[in-house]
């Protein structure tokens, strides 16, 4: 199979999370000024018990299979077979998921009161399965991908705009949301057989599939317990209104931090595919480039949102969520723990089979996590439940970088790395300096939003520029040949 351009797929999978960016920024201030606070809190608590037996059915299948499958793309048989032992496997695990859900339904009272939620959202389980995406990350065929997500996305929103008319219609946006997913995981099964032929089978070597696949669970577990502890125990803890406000704060996180991770993750199949047919220099090439392109957009993106947190409330949001800033500049400081540490385990350890690391990195996160919300959210609330996730999201990308030190410490070490990462901290003061000057010159909410932005990202390209960053100069010539090859 001929390899796909890293670059094409990247604009593509960047195009679609533009898209899945653009797509709350329009839908999340109409729904979170008709349905408010509360009508927030119980759509977010509902999706996060869910959340939970999403993950279950998903076992660790998604990222075993891409490792797995992408080096056997190339042989029809060998991938048919392959992809029907994952296949069954996946069917198991979200027919457990559903007793799971249904049991804990009837044995815990206090979720009484949001089970019509929780049952709109539970339909997610069953077509996620059957979705099947990793097929689709394993033929890096991200093109489909991108106008499937394109036409339920518009779909949704005509949906959203016609039945969310009040604060009672929350039940309703919960099936607007089910929707899309549920569309496009139809679709998704149906345009897979382009690519495999799948089927249900017991003939499955299920020892050599659900050891790697358990480990990798177990990790995914820990991330999820501190991706959504947070705001299971504000809901136990504190009430739906605090849950609201934390919400839209890590709304906004998960948006930037998604958009960020979707300009590299194309390249997660490529380096499995590398690392597994041990062609190690076209590897540490392309993860070179992986760490050096996400330390450029990284850093900048953190220290704009923090300058800008109050105005992004206020744009996404509106002013009765303006309590979230506080929130949202502390987790501005997690999106480089995240990221590196996402770089360290989906490009580095679960390729090299190291998952095992994986786990230990992520069982001490959400410890960290579990705890520290417990101790601070009587005290801090929903500012305690962000300051938890920056500590775990730290706890992460440290234990990370100690089991990947081989292969990451030699481009740590690289001349390149450390003359990115100071000219991409200089660039940052310059946002700094230019957001705060925004601030004092412009009294208008929209002059001082919009010349914030044009203004910083002048000023960072120029100071990138300056100091020879070698990965803007790079991408710079990149564009420059390709404007000179078409003209």
């Amino acid at each position: 199979m001929k390899n796909k351009s890293l670059g094409l797929n990247a604009f593509l999978n960047g195009l679609k999370s533009t898209l899945n960016l653009l797509f709350p920024l329009i839908t999340f201030p109409y729904v979170s000024r008709v349905l408010g606070v509360k009508g927030i809190g119980v759509y977010n608590y509902s999706n996060s018990i869910v959340s939970y037996f999403l993950l279950i059915a998903a076992l660790g299948i998604s990222t075993y299979a891409i490792r797995e499958g992408a080096k056997y793309r190339d042989d029809k048989k060998q991938i048919n077979e392959f992809a029907s032992e994952i296949f069954t496997i996946n069917i198991c695990s979200t027919l457990v998921s559903y007793i799971l859900l249904f049991a804990c339904l009837i044995i815990f009272t206090n979720l009484h009161d949001y089970v019509s939620c929780i049952l709109i959202f539970s339909v997610q389980i069953f077509f996620t399965t059957l979705g099947m995406d990793w097929v689709y990350s394993i033929y890096e065929d991200y093109a489909y991908i991108t106008v499937r997500s394109i036409s339920f996305q518009i779909i949704s929103l005509i949906l959203l705009f016609i039945f969310v008319r009040s604060k009672n219609d929350y039940l309703n946006y919960a099936i607007i949301t089910v929707f899309s997913s549920v569309g496009s995981n139809i679709f998704n099964f149906v345009h897979a057989r382009m690519f495999v032929k799948v089927k249900l089978t017991w003939d499955i070597p299920w020892k050599h599939h659900l050891l790697p696949i358990f480990i990798i669970f177990a990790s995914n577990v820990a991330i999820m317990v501190f991706v959504n502890s947070d705001i299971t125990i504000l809901g136990i803890m504190k009430n739906t209104y605090v849950v609201g406000l934390y919400s839209v704060a890590a709304k906004i996180y998960s948006i930037i931090k998604n958009l960020l991770a979707s300009l590299l993750i194309v390249t997660v199949p490529r380096l499995a595919m590398l690392m597994g047919k041990r062609r190690m220099n076209e590897y540490n090439k392309i993860l070179t480039k992986v760490i050096n392109m996400l330390l450029l957009f990284t850093l900048p993106a953190m220290t704009g949102l923090f300058m800008l947190s109050k105005e992004v409330v206020l744009i996404i949001s509106g002013r009765s969520f303006l309590a979230a800033t506080p929130s949202l500049q502390i987790l501005c400081f997690a999106l480089i723990f995240s990221l590196f540490s996402w770089v360290m385990s989906d490009c580095v350890l679960i390729p090299i089979k190291r998952e095992k690391f994986v786990l230990i990195g992520t069982v001490i996160s959400a410890i960290i996590n579990i705890c520290l919300n417990l101790i601070l959210i009587p005290f801090w609330s929903e500012k305690a439940a962000a300051l938890s996730t920056v500590a775990a999201e730290a706890s992460m990308m440290i234990s990370n970088l100690y089991f990947s030190r081989d292969i990451i410490s030699k481009i740590i070490k690289s001349g390149n790395f450390r003359n990115n990462l100071l000219s991409s901290l200089l660039g940052c003061s310059g946002i700094v300096l230019i957001c705060w000057l925004c601030d004092i010159g412009w009294e208008s909410f929209f002059l001082k939003t919009l010349f914030s932005i044009i203004l910083s990202v002048v000023i960072y390209g120029a100071i990138l520029i300056f100091l020879n960053n070698a990965t803007i100069i790079s991408i710079m010539k990149g564009i420059k040949n390709k404007f000179i090859k078409y003209k």
